[in-house]
């Protein structure tokens, strides 16, 4: 059988991984991306091949909608020319519409209907969707979908993710001179469903001015955006590009600060101390805060203290309650050959 799998994000090529040590020596697979420098250079550091047609769009919906249709004009033909029986995607809305219009089954994986613009053109030309089972149905079925061609699966995606093997060799940011690293994730501002408030450089500026006898790494993802962080916090803090594997960053990581997205849920996962800033509020997040393994704040004042305390503290107890809830999620990979099968 012929799988095109097309990935759009660091995420999703992690996702991806598995995915494809399970099919890859009984199907023939083509895996397709676009270019996005995160995902160029995820792709580089964990030996990933990828077909990199078009590019990303940006923040703006005028050039988002030029980037797709160009995108969609060169992938098409070499779809046609692979000739797939399936596609596999995290609901990319260029892989949806030309599956639709080649008459390909698409098998798509999602755990954001908060991204609702990507919701609306995808979802009603997808077969079948895999979906955590925190999130209920008609988050999805509300755009166009069919409740009985939605699966759950009884997982998070970042318990798939953060299984995964670090191979990378590069020389971390951390100083080993400073007592505790302390790692900072900037929000997405190119995505179509953050808005472009801030919430992080107040975080920031607290944290360098209360623990400037700690490790501060601040992680940010686009070249405009850590300028404008460096004339804010200058040379106070290491303010570095994502140019890492996260897990390798997260390895020696004592307190993370994210804004709710995959890495906040990875480190989470993992039982490192995290604490979420809700940039862009999702079911996940708010599953991993009731579970107690994310503490929710944009508080300057209150994360200092919540990380003074962790700071001081001599247990970590978030590490046992993390290894026993990811000891009781399933495969959802598993679910997916269910599905190539029938």
């Amino acid at each position: 059988m012929k799988i095109w799998i097309d990935i759009l994000t660091p995420k999703q090529l992690l996702f991806s991984e598995p995915i494809i040590a399970r099919l890859g020596g009984k199907h023939d697979l083509l895996c397709t991306s676009r270019e996005y420098e995160e995902v160029s250079k995820l792709a580089k550091i964990r030996n990933f091949h990828l077909i990199f047609v078009g590019k990303h769009g940006g923040g703006d919906k005028k050039t988002k909608l030029e980037a797709s249709i160009d995108r969609m004009k060169k992938l098409s033909k070499i779809i046609r020319a692979f000739s797939p029986d399936i596609t596999i995607s995290f609901c990319s809305p260029e892989a949806a519409r030309i599956s639709f219009g080649l008459g390909i089954k698409h098998i798509a994986f999602c755990d954001s209907p908060h991204a609702s613009a990507v919701m609306r053109l995808t979802l009603p030309l997808i077969q079948k969707l895999l979906i955590p089972d925190i999130i209920p149905k008609d988050e999805f079925s509300r755009y166009g979908m069919d409740k009985k061609n939605i699966i759950s699966y009884k997982a998070i995606d970042a318990s798939v993710t953060m299984k995964r093997k670090v191979n990378q060799k590069a020389t971390l940011p951390f100083n080993s001179n400073r007592q505790k690293n302390i790692l900072i994730r900037v929000e997405e501002e190119e995505a179509s469903y953050t808005s472009k408030s801030s919430k992080i450089v107040p975080i920031i500026k607290k944290i360098v001015k209360d623990y400037s006898d700690q490790n501060i790494v601040i992680l940010g993802r686009y070249t405009k955006q850590i300028q404008n962080l460096q004339k804010v916090i200058g040379g106070k803090a290491k303010i570095v590009k994502m140019s890492y594997d996260g897990k390798h960053l997260l390895n020696s990581t004592d307190i993370f600060i994210g804004s709710g997205g995959t890495m906040t849920a990875e480190s989470a996962l993992m039982g490192i101390p995290t604490i979420s800033y809700n940039a862009v509020p999702n079911i996940v997040e708010d599953f991993l805060v009731k579970k107690y393994l994310i503490k929710r704040e944009t508080n300057p004042n209150r994360i200092s203290n919540y990380i003074k305390k962790k700071i001081q503290s001599k247990k970590n107890s978030n590490q046992k309650r993390a290894k026993r809830i990811v000891g009781k999620m399933e495969d959802p990979i598993q679910k997916l050959i269910k599905i190539i099968e029938e």
